[in-house]
């Protein structure tokens, strides 16, 4: 079956939880997230891709929950370079700080996102994640020119707010642009965002526990989480933009409904669940979303 839904990006990550534990090598780095957020949200990763480079160091025991999901991994390749590995700090306020334990030399051959490392040239959506500002968007832009459907989402906050050019770079580049709360004020700072609100692009605000809000089109609306146990909320924004884009075709209420209820199995365990859910728990949890949007087309600009 042809894969049209790709996401990027291995790394293993060191958790280090507020209380001072620990859990090592996490298989994270936003890819295998976001892929598994497409399956779940799809019912089967037959249509899923994931493309990264990892390690002869790397345990392929490690893909079991994507391979159980039946995401294609045509492209993971193996490199002569070691595995990104990275710490990821955990403050119970919800902040995380990243600290690289690769070489960062070795990060733009490992995550690379190019038409060189993408085997799965007929994909129609496209989702990584960023650091506004910083990153090249280059690949975006090449990918929304050929009609394709590019999401992006921040992988930490600007040190400072972009300028109106920057923002506008960035959002052209993208369908869709996702950040948690505040990342979403360190890019934005004080300006007026309605200006560039009314632009095509979907701009996804996710507020953890509150759920999830869309700006679109100088509207706005808010779509609840759902409540359950939280062992660890690594990983559930990037399984959220992986379902919203899998099914954005049917429309941005219902696209971000699936996202919530991706992100809600992602952050009952540590790492990824090891198999898809039950399509009618999935399905009722779904349904109690989507029965409790809320519209708000002016307050929260």
């Amino acid at each position: 079956m042809t894969v049209e839904n790709v996401a990027f990006g291995i790394i293993l990550d060191d958790l280090v939880f507020p209380d001072g534990k620990t859990q090592m090598g996490v298989l994270g780095g936003g890819g295998p997230q976001t892929a598994w957020g497409m399956a779940v949200a799809l019912g089967s990763g037959k249509t899923v891709g994931l493309v990264a480079g990892v390690g002869s160091d790397f345990d392929e025991n490690q893909l079991t929950p994507l391979k159980n999901a039946g995401i294609n991994l045509d492209g993971v390749r193996v490199t002569d370079y070691p595995t990104p590995r990275a710490w990821q700090i955990l403050e119970a306020d919800g902040r995380r700080t990243q600290v690289w334990r690769t070489p960062v030399q070795i990060l733009g051959r490992q995550l690379a996102k190019n038409w060189e490392v993408l085997p799965y040239k007929e994909a129609r959506r496209f989702h990584w994640g960023i650091h506004p500002g910083e990153t090249d968007v280059t690949f975006a832009q090449e990918l929304k020119e050929k009609g394709l459907i590019v999401s992006l989402e921040a992988f930490k906050a600007p040190d400072t707010s972009l300028s109106a050019a920057q923002l506008s770079t960035l959002l052209d580049a993208c369908d869709i642009f996702s950040a948690n709360h505040a990342e979403t004020e360190a890019i934005w700072g004080t300006a007026s965002r309605k200006p560039l609100l009314a632009l095509q692009t979907i701009f996804v605000r996710r507020d953890g526990e509150q759920g999830a809000t869309v700006f679109y089109r100088g509207t706005s609306f808010r779509v609840p989480a759902i409540q359950v146990s939280q062992v660890d909320v690594t990983g559930a924004g990037n399984a959220f933009c992986g379902a919203l884009l899998a099914r954005i075709e049917e429309g941005i209420e219902n696209a971000v409904c699936h996202g919530i209820t991706a992100a809600s199995y992602m952050i009952e365990q540590i790492g990824l669940p090891e198999h898809l859910p039950d399509r009618i728990d999935y399905e009722r949890r779904f349904n109690e979303v989507k029965n409790r949007i809320f519209h708000d087309t002016e307050n929260d600009y």
